[in-house]
C-alpha cells in the first residue's frame, strides 16, 4: 500500500518528485488540519504549519520533513514522546542569506558613503549562515567579532566574545541565531530593552534570524529615542501581522525573504525528499531538483578601473539581488506580506553568474570566486 503524504503547496520543485512512490496531496501550509491527516504517513511543510499536539494527536503521521533551516514550528518534545520523527534542512538557505547580507551591507554603505573596512561587523550566531556572512566580511576586509556560546563551549573561548563584548566592539551587529525559548542559550527576546540600552546612536542592527529574537516593543522605544543608527529587519514578531511603524522606520524592511533564493529553496526541497526517501526506503536518496531557472542576466560585466573591491562587489552584488526592490515593495503595503512571499520572483545565488571582468586584480578575482562567482 502506497504511503500517503500531505505537503505544503508552496514548496518549489516538489511536485512530481514523490508521485511515483506515494499518494501526495498539496495544500496551503496554514490550511493543513488534523482531520486530513487521519490516514497520512508523512508531512512536508514550511514554517506556516504548526506541527504540534493539536495538529498531530490521533493521526497516522510518523514523519515530518520541514524544508526550512528552522524548526521552531515543530513541537519536537511532543513528537519525540509520541514516536513522530522529524527532520529539517540545516544550511539550505545559507547562501541566500549571505547574498541578502552582502546586498544589505553594500546598499547601506553606498547610501551613507561608508568604507566598510573602517567598520566592525559583529556576527551573533556563527553556524551555517553566520559562517557565510563571515565570508562576505572577509572578502570586504571588514574587522569582525563573533559571538556563539555553544561553539565557544565546544571549541574553547578563543575567537569568541560575549554579547556585551560584541556590543562594545561592533558598529554593525547581525543576528543569525536559532529561536530558543528557554535554557542557557535562550534567544527569545534576546534583543530587548537591556541590550538596546547598551547600543549607541552609531550602531546598525540587522536581524535575519527569527522574528521573536527581537522584542518589537523595546525596539520601537529604542528607535523613538534615537538609540541606534539604523535597523535592517527581514523577520518579524507576529508575522504576517507585522508592526507598521517598525516597517516604515527601518532602513530596510523585507518580508522574511532573506533565505528565499531559488537555490536555497531547491536545497530545502532536496533535503526533505531525500529524508522522506531514507525513512520510507523509497530508493531516491540522491534525488535533486533539476533545471533551475536561469537568471535574467547570467553574464555580468564589470570594469574595475579606479575601483576598490567594495565598489566592484557593490556593482556585481546589486545586479544579482537589489534589496531595495523588496524594501520598497513591503513599505508600499505591509498587508501584502504573505502575498509577496508566495509570489516571490526568482532570485539566483552568485554561483549562477559569470563575471566578464576588465582591469580587476587577481586578488579581487580570487575573492569573487570564493564568494561563488564564475570569472571570465
Amino acid at each position: 500500500m502506497a504511503i500517503r503524504i500531505v505537503a505544503d503547496d508552496k514548496i518549489p520543485f516538489l511536485k512530481g518528485a514523490l508521485e511515483p512512490y506515494a499518494d501526495i496531496e498539496y495544500m496551503p501550509g496554514k490550511d493543513i488540519t488534523r482531520e486530513m491527516l487521519t490516514h497520512t504517513d508523512a508531512l512536508i511543510v514550511r514554517t506556516r504549519t504548526r506541527c504540534n499536539r493539536e495538529l498531530l494527536e490521533g493521526t497516522a503521521v510518523r514523519f515530518i520533513a520541514t524544508a526550512t533551516i528552522g524548526f521552531d514550528h515543530i513541537d519536537t518534545v511532543w513528537c519525540e514522546h509520541n514516536g513522530v520523527i522529524w527532520t529539517n534542512a540545516p544550511g539550505c538557505n545559507s547562501g541566500s542569506v549571505q547574498q541578502y547580507m552582502a546586498s544589505a551591507l553594500l546598499h547601506y554603505a553606498s547610501v551613507h558613503q561608508m568604507d566598510l573596512q573602517q567598520h566592525v561587523l559583529g556576527i551573533v550566531g556563527v553556524g551555517n549562515v553566520g559562517k557565510k556572512v563571515l565570508k562576505i566580511a572577509e572578502a570586504l576586509e571588514m574587522p569582525v567579532v563573533l559571538n556563539d556560546p555553544p561553539r565557544a563551549r565546544a571549541e574553547g573561548p578563543c575567537g569568541f566574545l560575549s554579547l556585551d563584548g560584541i556590543i562594545r566592539e561592533a558598529d554593525i551587529i547581525s543576528f543569525h541565531v536559532p529561536l530558543n525559548l528557554e535554557g542557557d542559550d535562550r534567544t527569545f527576546h534576546m534583543i530587548d530593552r537591556d541590550l538596546l540600552g547598551k547600543l549607541n546612536d552609531q550602531t546598525v542592527l540587522i536581524n535575519t534570524s527569527r522574528g521573536e529574537v527581537v522584542n518589537c516593543n523595546d525596539l520601537r522605544e529604542a528607535m523613538h529615542r534615537g538609540s541606534l543608527a539604523a535597523v535592517i529587519i527581514d523577520v518579524w514578531e507576529d508575522e504576517p501581522a507585522i508592526d507598521p511603524w517598525l516597517a516604515e522606520k527601518a532602513f530596510i524592511a523585507t518580508p522574511h525573504i532573506a533565505g528565499y533564493s531559488i537555490d536555497g529553496k531547491a536545497k530545502g526541497t532536496m533535503m526533505s525528499v531525500q529524508a522522506i526517501s531514507r525513512f520510507f526506503d523509497l530508493g531516491i536518496d540522491s534525488w535533486e531538483p533539476d533545471h533551475l531557472p536561469e537568471p535574467a542576466r547570467p553574464i555580468l560585466q564589470v570594469n574595475g578601473s579606479g575601483k576598490n573591491f567594495q565598489e566592484i562587489l557593490t556593482e556585481l552584488a546589486l545586479q544579482t539581488y537589489d534589496i531595495g526592490i523588496d524594501n520598497t515593495w513591503l513599505k508600499k503595503d505591509i498587508s501584502d506580506f504573505e502575498y509577496y512571499r508566495g509570489a516571490y520572483p526568482v532570485r539566483r545565488e552568485y554561483q549562477a553568474y559569470t563575471v566578464e571582468s576588465e582591469n580587476i586584480s587577481e586578488t579581487d578575482k580570487r575573492k569573487l570566486r570564493k564568494l561563488g562567482f564564475g570569472i571570465k
